[in-house]
């Protein structure tokens, strides 16, 4: 299989303005035998231990949770991302990510695993200094120790660095006193250590801190009934002047928002990658279930209106996977040329998930919106037992359902992306302002009707989404300068133009994963895969002419208006294909192996 090959360093956001080519991407085709073993243990792991006992663990057995979670720590499945001499297997960021996804269907205990191995760990390792990390990392590395971490507070969601819980420093300064209210906690009910913000006096900013269960003041609620990851625990956790050590506060003091901002960073692209588990096991269970209703005297999977479920389900499976794995690569390879740089290790691996920030929010959304229309596709083929709870899919489509609040709302996370990628753009890190500059010339010139050689794969495809990104340059530029520095108010525009980036994002990933593939295997061998490119870029144009015709009618009025509209149908114009035909073709590959045919294991 072709490597990567990085031609240019590869900014965060710049896939917008760059021509990227398949061997400058990472795909899941590449990852090693090591890996693929490591993924293999993973999913025999989660068939051995978590799916038989699926019923148990939502039902509150957390003496069983506990178990299995020590048990996972005995295999080093807690420790992938922490160096071996802190106890972990020291391994990389696109492998951590390939770990999350196989685990992504195993329900409640995904953020169980979630919680502790990022938002739980991670603080520590990179913002630890070494006689925390030395103290820490081995216990939860271990399984010996759980933990959870504690920002949300009652009054205090998306606005995180408005939380009350407060620190103060003791008479003989020898410890903090924390007093405060944390809610949603997850693995609160059998954490032995929590990550904890509270400000300091009156300072603007969290500072974070190490607590141990042990120091005393704590106590919480019963368990929450919610509506889905039941086998999840989740506790309100109340601090009483819970004593903790001067030397437990993590970092520097007012530094806790920086940490949990970039954390979240972490988690948002692990997210990403971990509801594709969930995404697998709903279409394998699906097309079981296909095969074997039968109505009208045949199994229902003969049926087109089945055959369409089950190809989008898994083209958008396939999406998500080409761009989880291209952005992990991208991370960690930037992670790379850092510590060759000479940058401290743990520095070097959070400014590699802040440069691919906006990629990582990107991961988030369309990763948590392709898992909810799967599981409900799920519940649709299933009928009238789909809605049964002894049905997989009925568990899988309750527990879908945080993914798209959980490391920030998707609202808040579109907006989040389109700030981030003009911030960078207005610092200069990004020259987004020439190309959105030539795109709005281009609107008052004579279109182009050069021809097209259809007979190389993909340039048909590749000349749609050349044109979808001058969409988003036209629809994103014009915005910025109608509203300047008023833009953040205009939140509606903002999700359109972020519906553009993530459509653009996940279209040339796919096209590049696939073209990559098509030249180590062959077309032949990989008409599937081609088929589910062609379908997608279509299909992301028409999201990307609808969020911009939204956001021109928001941005412009007469004719300049008329202007940008005939502009958004140049540029999101397409021929069309008998779409419908390759998705039977699609659903019939998915239905004969009566899985989804496109991981590594």
């Amino acid at each position: 299989m072709n490597t990567v090959t990085n031609k240019k360093a590869i900014k965060g956001g710049e896939f917008l303005i760059r021509e990227s080519e398949a061997n400058e991407i990472f795909t899941p085709e590449e990852f090693s035998e090591e890996q693929v073993m490591m993924a293999q243990a993973t999913k025999d792991f989660i068939d051995t231990e978590i799916t038989p006992n699926s019923k148990k663990i939502d039902g509150h057995d957390w003496e069983l949770v506990e178990n299995i979670f020590k048990k996972a720590g005995e295999l080093g499945l807690l420790g992938i991302s922490v160096p071996e001499e802190k106890g972990g297997l020291g391994m990389s960021f696109n492998t951590s990510m390939l770990i999350a996804d196989v685990f992504g269907e195993a329900g409640s205990f995904s953020t169980t695993y979630g919680a502790h191995t990022g938002i739980g760990t991670l603080p520590i390792m990179y913002y630890g200094n070494d006689a925390q990390k030395d103290k820490y990392l081995p216990l939860l590395a271990s399984g010996e120790w759980a933990a959870a971490y504690a920002l949300t507070e009652p009054d205090a969601g998306s606005d995180a660095n408005s939380g009350k819980t407060k620190a103060v420093l003791s008479d003989d300064g020898s410890h903090y006193l924390l007093t405060g209210q944390k809610m949603w906690i997850s693995n609160a009910g059998f954490a032995d250590l929590f990550i904890v913000f509270a400000k300091i006096e009156d300072d603007k900013n969290h500072t974070a801190f190490i607590v141990e269960k042990s120091f005393g003041g704590i106590t919480m609620n019963e368990e929450e009934e919610k509506l889905g990851i039941k086998g999840s625990s989740t506790r309100q956790v109340f601090f009483t002047d819970c004593k903790v050590p001067v030397e437990n506060m993590l970092s520097e003091r007012g530094n806790g928002f920086k940490i949990a901002v970039n954390i979240l960073n972490i988690g948002r692209a692990k997210l990403g990658a971990g509801v594709l588990g969930g995404c697998r096991a709903v279409i394998n269970y699906a097309t079981t279930y296909a095969k074997e209703r039968k109505q009208f005297k045949q199994p229902i999977a003969n049926f087109g209106a089945i055959k369409q479920k089950l190809a989008q389900m898994t083209t958008k499976t396939y999406v998500i996977e080409s761009m989880c794995y291209r952005a992990g690569q991208n991370i960690e390879d930037h992670t790379e040329d850092l510590l060759v740089g000479g940058m401290d290790e743990a520095k070097a691996k959070l400014k590699g998930v802040e440069q691919f920030a906006i990629e990582c929010a990107i991961l988030k959304v369309f990763g948590s919106e392709v898992l909810d229309f799967v599981v409900d596709e799920g519940v649709q083929v299933y009928g009238g037992m789909g809605f049964s709870a002894e049905a997989p899919v009925e568990r899988a489509y309750r527990d879908a359902r945080i993914s798209r609040i959980y490391e920030g709302t998707n609202e808040i996370n579109r907006m989040l992306l389109v700030g981030m990628m003009i911030k960078r753009a207005m610092k200069g890190e990004l020259d987004i302002v020439s190309p959105a500059m030539d795109v709005a010339k281009e609107l008052t010139s004579v279109p182009s009707f050069e021809t097209i050689d259809t007979s190389i794969l993909f340039n048909v495809e590749k000349d749609i989404l050349k044109r979808l990104k001058k969409a988003a340059l036209m629809v994103a530029g014009r915005a910025v300068q109608v509203f300047e520095a008023k833009i953040n108010d205009q939140q509606e525009i903002l999700m359109n133009v972020a519906d553009m980036l993530i459509q653009i994002y996940a279209a040339e990933s796919t096209i590049l994963r696939t073209e990559k593939m098509v030249e180590d295997k062959g077309e032949e061998a990989c008409k599937q895969q081609i088929n589910i490119a062609k379908v997608f870029i279509r299909e992301a144009a028409e999201v990307i002419a609808t969020a911009g015709r939204e956001a021109i009618g928001g941005i412009a009025t007469g004719d300049e208006q008329k202007v940008m509209l005939m502009g958004l149908k140049r540029f999101t114009k397409y021929d069309l294909e008998n779409v419908h035909m390759l998705r039977r073709e699609l659903a019939d590959a998915v239905i004969e192996k009566e899985a989804y045919p496109f991981f590594i294991i």
